[in-house]
């Protein structure tokens, strides 16, 4: 049977007035009847704007012409702004976009789980340019360009942006992506290398390259070069994560600290860490004081990673239980504790989505930090568990509220607050925190 031919899609710009937005940052438009997502449209706007793809039930565009401009638009700090899809609402003011990112939680909350937001806890903010201390760098040579490309991905495209330079990027890999491309092009195995994960320290920045062969010795002098130039440490991962290893120098371990408690992590690049460093810091802070603990607190860290919430937390009561799913990530957390000399917190290994191995008579405060699918196996069990009052740090709205709905109307406990952090400045993307108490 013939496929049939996809209808070719007009190349003339279309007006279009921008009625709303959508959670992604897309404005929202009506043509005929037929509703049209534009990138880089705000609400109120007048837009002259290309169809990029039509369906049965949505069409996508892009901006050409701002006709009117939203008193919300602002100059994109970055010049591939419209092409990246590292971020997407770059057009829109700071201020703008926390407000867009609230409205975004209290209408999840709404609509996911019917449930109206006592108090919104003001956003947390941190600076919106060289904050990104951890990402994946795409890594491709384009034939046709005769060019190596480094950087994200295109918006709604597998393609790599020809980018020259990354505004959220930490400066020591944001500003040179251009010696990144120079470097990889030397190679011989300039076809072979398949992306760079970058890592920032309070220390060092470290860069691992994906390398899908053997490198030969004139390759591994080139990045040793570089190492030694820029002060940036070199590791290479010939397959999964386990098999990443130093190149230069021999020894290469990452820190971070958090002042405020005395706590300073250990951590490799290849670690789960948060974005971003300084909002980190602010989050961790939040945490503790929403928590209200009391000097004889039994506090259980779900989720806990290399331990980021759960040694500052013993600082500031009785005793911490801290779980996560990975050995390794365990076992990291064990020598943190360690080495800030922590008597009275304990960590264990185990899937939560199946079982909570651990005494927990007692526990009479729960942070939860899971991971985008959320915690409904944890919350399920509340009434089991039940500690006095539950922080939920969650980087996915729609799940947070779900697992919100069933706190409060099956486990009781009331939704006390909720607020955003501003952990991706410039991108849809919201971090949030909510509190619950028993009812």
């Amino acid at each position: 049977m013939a496929r049939r031919r996809r209808k070719k899609l007009p190349t003339e710009p279309v007006a279009a007035t921008i009625e709303s937005i959508s959670h992604e940052g897309r404005g929202i438009a009506r043509i005929d009847g037929k509703t049209i997502f534009i990138d880089g449209a705000l609400p109120g706007e007048e837009v002259m704007f290309v169809y990029t793809s039509r369906r049965s039930k949505f069409d996508e565009g892009c901006v050409r012409e701002i006709i009117k401009a939203s008193p919300q638009r602002v100059e994109p700090v970055c010049p591939h702004f419209l092409l990246c899809g590292g971020c997407s609402i770059q057009h829109m003011s700071p201020v703008s976009q926390r407000t867009h990112k609230e409205s975004v939680l209290t209408e999840q909350f709404k609509h996911l789980a019917e449930l109206e937001l006592p108090e919104i806890i003001p956003p947390l903010i941190s600076k919106s340019t060289g904050y990104r201390r951890k990402a994946r760098l795409g890594v491709r040579f384009v034939i046709k360009k005769d060019k190596l490309l480094v950087g994200f991905r295109e918006k709604s495209s597998g393609y790599l942006t020809d980018m020259n330079v990354c505004m959220v990027l930490h400066d020591s890999v944001g500003q040179r992506l251009e010696e990144l491309q120079a470097l990889i092009r030397s190679m011989a195995a300039y076809q072979k290398i398949a992306q760079i994960e970058v890592a920032v320290g309070d220390n060092h920045t470290t860069l691992v390259f994906r390398n899908l062969e053997e490198l030969e010795a004139t390759d591994i002098e080139l990045l040793k070069t570089f190492a030694v130039e820029t002060g940036i440490h070199i590791w290479l991962q010939p397959k999964g994560p386990d098999t990443a290893s130093p190149l230069w120098p021999e020894e290469s371990q990452l820190v971070y600290s958090l002042p405020d408690y005395e706590v300073s992590y250990d951590f490799l690049p290849t670690d789960f860490t948060q974005v971003n460093a300084e909002m980190n810091k602010v989050m961790v802070k939040q945490a503790i004081e929403l928590l209200d603990l009391k000097q004889d607190s039994k506090v259980l860290d779900l989720f806990c990673g290399i331990g980021n919430f759960s040694l500052p937390l013993a600082r500031n009561c009785s005793q911490v239980i801290g779980i996560e799913a990975s050995d390794a990530l365990v076992e990291r957390a064990k020598q943190n504790a360690i080495k800030n000399d922590m008597q009275n917190v304990e960590y264990l290994a185990a899937d939560l989505t199946k079982e909570i191995p651990v005494e927990i008579k007692g526990v009479d405060r729960m942070l939860l930090d899971p991971p985008r699918t959320g915690a409904l196996e944890v919350v399920s069990r509340m009434k089991e568990i039940g500690p006095d009052r539950i922080v939920y740090v969650s980087c996915n709205i729609a799940t947070l509220a779900r697992d919100a709905g069933e706190l409060v109307k099956n486990q009781g406990y009331r939704l006390c607050s909720a607020g955003i952090m501003d952990m991706f400045p410039h991108t849809s993307h919201v971090e949030s925190m909510a509190v619950f108490e028993k009812a």
